[in-house]
């Protein structure tokens, strides 16, 4: 059990911090007070990891400043890829590029979004917090559970939700490699590229069969994390003109 310390100490601590947030708003949100605090807390949770989200913007926009040169490398170490790797490693560093930094912002809410799951699937949080409903529908129930109690119109409304952004993030993605050759700094040509280029724009569909498996609260968290990405994307990823020289801000 001691391997499981810091997530139960996770989990009590958001319990807590939920419980303060449903205090804080019951006299506004009534019922839906406990729903009001999870949208709130997950707005705390996107703003403090901002900081990570703008430098993975800048890093995206180095990465396609330097798109040009990555494919003249592809092009020109086809025939041996071990050459390519270090070529490309050395091209990134050499300009402070890291083909990896866009994961940390995803990286750091997968503890959130599993610490808000057995927050409400289980005791651990020990505020109550289980039998707290939103629309009559139990924060704890998942959509395999079954439709009583309004929870099918409810589950549907944030999956159509889920769907609807999934969508214009990923046509937005597929407009940006259009008009620049790369998906979120990474080239759509050469050796392996392009199948990663028609891969990425599909990734912000596996937000609805994961919200299928998750409780409702989780689900919640999920549709309002995933709205403020959409959010930071259209105002941190407007279009615009690549910059002269590699340090774009």
């Amino acid at each position: 059990m001691l391997a499981f310390a810091p997530l139960h100490a996770a989990v009590g601590a958001a319990g807590r911090a939920l419980a303060w947030f449903t205090t804080l708003l019951e006299p506004l949100a009534g019922d839906a007070a406990t729903a009001a605090a999870i949208v709130v807390l997950t707005l705390a949770v996107r703003l403090l990891i901002s900081p990570l989200t703008l430098v993975q913007v800048r890093g995206e926009r180095r990465r396609a400043a330097l798109a040009p040169e990555v494919r003249e490398l592809q092009r020109r170490y086809a025939d041996d890829p071990a050459r390519l790797r270090g070529e490309l490693y050395a091209l990134y560093r050499a300009n402070g590029a890291s083909p990896v930094s866009g994961c940390l912002p995803l990286l750091l809410q997968a503890p959130v979004l599993l610490v808000m799951y057995r927050l409400f699937t289980t005791a651990e949080g020990g505020t109550g917090l289980l039998a707290e409903r939103l629309a009559g529908v139990p924060l704890g129930q998942h959509l395999a559970d079954g439709p009583g109690g309004g929870a099918l119109p409810l589950f549907g409304v944030l999956l159509a939700a889920l769907l609807a952004l999934a969508w214009w993030t990923s046509r937005r993605m597929r407009r940006a490699a259009a008009a620049t050759g790369t998906v979120a700094g990474t080239p759509t040509q050469g050796p392996g590229a392009a199948v990663l280029g028609r891969l990425l724009p599909l990734l912000p569909y596996t937000t609805v069969p994961v919200a299928l498996v998750l409780p409702l609260a989780a689900v919640i968290y999920l549709v309002t994390t995933t709205a403020w990405s959409a959010l930071e994307q259209a105002v941190l990823r407007r279009p615009r003109p690549v910059p002269d020289g590699i340090d774009a801000r």
